[in-house]
C-alpha cells in the first residue's frame, strides 16, 4: 500500500517536473525539498498520532491503512526525484523528437516514450521502498504509534520481546531476522525485474 501511494504521488509529480522544466520544476523541487527537510521519523509520530484519533471509518485506531497512509505521505519524494531524472534525460532523445515531429501530444509523449524507459529504475526504487516501510512500520510499532496487537506486527513483536531478553532472546531474533530477510528478498526480487525489463539487455539478447 505505501508503495502504491508513492508511485501515485511521485511518478506524476516526477514527470510533469521533469518533462515541462522550467519553473513548474522549480516549483516542485522547492516542494520536495521542503517535504526532505522534514524529521521523518517525528512527522510520523505525529500524523500517526492524529490521523489514528480521527474518527473516519476507514482510518481506525493503528489500522494497516492509516499507517500505510501516514508512511506514504512522507515517501514519494525519492521516487519523484528518480522519475524527474528520468524524463530529464528522456525528453531530449530522438525518439521523444521523432514522435513530436509526428504530431503526438505532450501528455502521450510522457505515459507510451519516456516513462516506459524508466521502469527498470522505478521498479528497483519500489522495492526499495518496501524495504523502507518495513522499517518505518516496525519503528512507529515498536514505539508504540503503530499496528498494535491483537494486530500483529515485528516491530511491537520486538517492543514486547524487551523484558524477556534475558531469558527469551529468541522473542526478539526471530522477528529481527523477518525483518531482515524479507528487506533482502524484496531487494533481490526488484533487480530480478530491472534486469528483465532492460530495453537494453533485451536488444542484446535478440542480437545474439
Amino acid at each position: 500500500m505505501v508503495v502504491v501511494i508513492t508511485l501515485l504521488i511521485g511518478v506524476p509529480v516526477g514527470a510533469i517536473a521533469g518533462y515541462l522544466g522550467g519553473w513548474v520544476d522549480d516549483i516542485l523541487m522547492r516542494i520536495i525539498d521542503a517535504f526532505l527537510s522534514l524529521p521523518a521519523l517525528l512527522v510520523l509520530i505525529l500524523l500517526s498520532a492524529i490521523l489514528r484519533e480521527i474518527d473516519v471509518p476507514l482510518l481506525k485506531k493503528n489500522s494497516v491503512i492509516t499507517i500505510s497512509l501516514v508512511i506514504g505521505i512522507l515517501s514519494w519524494m525519492t521516487v519523484a526525484r528518480l522519475v524527474r531524472a528520468v524524463f530529464l534525460s528522456g525528453r531530449g532523445m530522438d525518439y521523444v523528437k521523432a514522435a513530436r515531429a509526428l504530431g503526438a501530444g505532450s501528455l502521450l509523449i510522457m505515459v507510451s516514450e519516456i516513462l516506459p524507459n524508466g521502469f527498470g529504475p522505478i521498479i528497483v526504487e519500489s522495492t526499495l521502498e518496501v524495504g523502507y516501510a518495513i522499517m518505518e512500520e516496525s519503528g512507529l510499532s515498536f514505539l508504540g504509534f503503530g499496528i498494535q496487537p491483537p494486530n500483529a506486527s515485528w516491530g511491537s513483536l520486538l517492543s514486547d520481546a524487551q523484558e524477556h531478553l534475558t531469558q527469551h532472546p529468541w522473542l526478539a531474533i526471530f522477528p529481527g531476522l523477518m525483518i531482515f530477510f524479507t528487506i533482502i528478498s524484496v531487494n533481490y526480487i526488484g533487480d530480478g525485474l530491472r534486469d528483465a525489463l532492460d530495453p537494453y539487455k533485451v536488444l542484446t539478447k535478440m542480437e545474439e
